[in-house]
């Protein structure tokens, strides 16, 4: 760690559990003042957890259902602060529960990890080396909503790390309103560096599909989906949308039970597993989509 921090540390300037489900929130403040989160997130073994890590200070994205979207972006996070993040969560777990682990990191908090990729890997070597962190190579994902020219680079290096690409919508039209950086990179530029990635890789290809009532939920993009990943192995992570905006503000909504039902039903037509992915810590804001570096309650005195 030395040689990445140079001696730099990060501040906590909040720290926050969600009274559901155990997820903790972390906000930090690095040296130059900017403010980035981290999220420790409980896992189904007892005693397990994982660190959800930013790569960024805000996210040049855009997505419009993600509060971090809206808040564009102001720098890169240094692998030190990605480090150094997941250090305080897993060193103040010990403090609290010191039969417990951190045994997996994932990059998809605040930003997108593959617009500030080489930082991103650097800090995903450092967590899987024995001598540091020593996660398992294997219990670190990366997401990113598509990158291709990245997701090219990342299957000719051949990294070890899970990658998760958030495809959303298979219809182009829908897919360029939600995530406009689709519109630097058509659904078949997409499919193509997926299916390169996938020869590499040798296994299934999780999409992640942040699924949202009456948008993203209908048969149309099913037989999008069908036919633009056709002969891809895939297995696809649907996450509920988390909008921390009212309706009257023009938020998304999650799906209703009958609706994903319904669409999960219609996706067994792939022949992929299909997993409900379980996004925590709402009433904190420390779920997918929803960190905005800001405080959950207010200072103390």
């Amino acid at each position: 760690m030395d040689a990445l921090t140079d001696g730099a540390t990060l501040e906590i300037v909040e720290r926050v559990s969600d009274p559901g489900d155990a997820f903790v929130k972390y906000l930090f403040k690095s040296p130059d003042g900017a403010l980035h989160e981290a999220v420790r997130i409980p896992l189904h073994k007892p005693g397990s957890f994982s660190v959800c890590l930013s790569s960024q200070v805000g996210c040049a994205m855009g997505c419009v259902f993600c509060a971090t979207g809206r808040m564009g972006l102001s720098r890169n996070l240094a692998a030190w602060e990605m480090v150094a993040a997941f250090e305080l969560l897993r060193d103040q777990l010990l403090e609290e529960r010191p039969e417990a682990r951190v045994t997996g990191a994932v990059f998809q908090g605040q930003g997108e990890p593959f617009h500030n990729y080489d930082e991103v890997i650097r800090a995903a070597r450092v967590l899987s080396h024995p001598l540091c962190a020593g996660v398992s190579a294997q219990n670190i994902t990366i997401s990113t909503v598509g990158l291709v020219p990245q997701i090219r680079r990342y299957a000719r290096e051949r990294h070890p790390y899970r990658l998760i690409v958030s495809l959303t919508s298979a219809v182009a039209h829908r897919r360029k309103s939600l995530l406009p950086v689709a519109g630097n990179f058509t659904l078949d530029e997409v499919a193509e560096a997926l299916r390169e990635y996938a020869a590499v890789a040798r296994g299934r290809v999780t999409v992640a599909w942040v699924l949202m009532g009456g948008v993203n939920d209908g048969a149309d993009e099913v037989e999008a989906l069908r036919k633009l990943l056709d002969g891809v192995p895939l297995r696809l992570n649907l996450i509920d949308v988390n909008d921390a905006r009212t309706l009257e503000e023009g938020a998304f909504r999650r799906a209703t039970d009958d609706e994903r039902k319904a669409f999960m039903g219609r996706l067994q037509v792939l022949g992929a597993p299909v997993v409900r992915r379980y996004s925590g810590g709402a009433t904190k804001h420390a779920a997918c989509g929803m960190l905005a570096a800001v405080r959950c309650a207010p200072p103390l005195p």
